[in-house]
């Protein structure tokens, strides 16, 4: 008798994923002469050429559980070494003792290396947003201690709903309408093998694994306006508007997704054509773009002069495209990061200020 559909589901999730990092590594492996055996295995592992690390980041809630139960599992049939990862925000009384419990369950399922990392949560953005950047701080940081080929997150297709709905919120545009990227971060570290799989799926193989899982108190706390969305919004939604929204928010978000990154491109293309022979922005030239091509121009020249792209929102790149539009004589636009924007002599001068 085969496993529980649920734990089927979360495995073959995982196995892709799994598979996907694997043929990256065998590709770098030909490209630096390392090559593969007749078969299209890797040469036997040694010291100097080990197989992959996969790490699973851990909170010890239903999500990450399943997804690292489903890893310790499917790594001991692929050439893949599997370890955890849990951060502690320091955000609750007893998150030491429960980062350290976490810790313990992922290495009972044989994952290694496993480790608990304490942060320290800021309070730029507010406290999700602080408490995210240090999360991934975190993980990018022992990422890098490890040499993991890649970080798996548990998000679900209602974490990629939620998502897409905050942006919606926020009138922020179609790449914040995308959601969440099955792949992301530098060269692709953070994998979501879950955002295809529904919620109640994940809840359901814990439960026939007989996984001990942690509710955060914080998931259900009103005073979080993502714990609003899920406990009061979306099931609003559901009433109003009947089963399927969260299926039909995440195709949603893979439908903007394709539609941004396609627009991300020719923006990229475009750059190098409306500026002058010194590099800088000529407005007359980006005045000729269409607004959703020029305004991923501006933001890209913002960032680059040192603007941190988390803290630049939808507002800032319109008080600077109106530098194009607009232009009525108007000073320098302040932007995150000490950035400031001047239209001067038909140019558009972006510098730190």
């Amino acid at each position: 008798m085969g496993p529980h559909p649920a734990v089927a589901a979360i495995r073959l999730a995982v196995r892709r994923v799994l598979h996907d990092v694997l043929t990256e590594h065998h590709t770098r492996a030909e490209h630096t002469g390392d090559r593969p055996d007749r078969n299209g295995r890797p040469q036997a592992t040694t010291p100097e050429r080990p197989d992959p690390l996969v790490l699973v980041a851990c909170s010890g809630g239903a999500d990450s559980m399943a997804l690292a139960s489903a890893l310790a599992f499917e790594s001991r049939k692929l050439a893949v070494r599997a370890g955890g990862i849990t951060v502690d925000h320091g955000l609750q009384d007893g998150s030491d003792l429960r980062a350290t419990e976490v810790a313990g369950r992922m290495a009972a399922l044989g994952l290694g290396p496993v480790e608990a990392v304490t942060v320290t949560v800021g309070r730029e953005g507010g406290p999700e947003a602080a408490a995210r950047d240090a999360r991934y701080a975190a993980l990018d940081a022992a990422a890098e201690r490890h040499g993991a080929a890649a970080v798996l997150l548990g998000h679900t297709r209602d974490d990629q709903a939620e998502t897409v709905l905050l942006g919606l919120a926020r009138g922020s545009g179609i790449r914040s309408l995308s959601g969440m990227a099955a792949v992301s971060g530098a060269a692709g570290r953070y994998r979501r093998p879950f955002l295809e799989l529904d919620r109640q799926t994940v809840r359901k193989a814990c439960v026939a694994q007989e996984l001990a899982v942690w509710d955060d108190p914080h998931n259900a706390d009103p005073a979080y306006t993502r714990s609003r969305l899920r406990h009061e919004g979306l099931p609003a939604l559901e009433k109003a508007l009947g089963k399927g929204v969260v299926e039909a928010l995440a195709r949603t978000a893979r439908l903007s997704r394709d539609d941004a990154d396609a627009l991300d491109s020719w923006a990229a293309d475009a750059e190098a054509a409306v500026r002058d022979e010194a590099g800088r922005l000529e407005c007359a030239k980006l005045f000729g773009l269409p607004p959703a091509v020029r305004r991923r121009v501006l933001r890209r020249a913002v960032i680059a002069e040192g603007a941190p792209a988390g803290s630049l929102f939808a507002r800032h790149i319109e008080e600077v495209d109106r530098l194009i539009t607009g232009w009525r004589g108007q000073g320098a636009i302040n932007l995150p990061g000490r950035v400031e924007a001047r239209r001067q002599g038909g140019r558009l001068v972006i510098r730190q200020g």
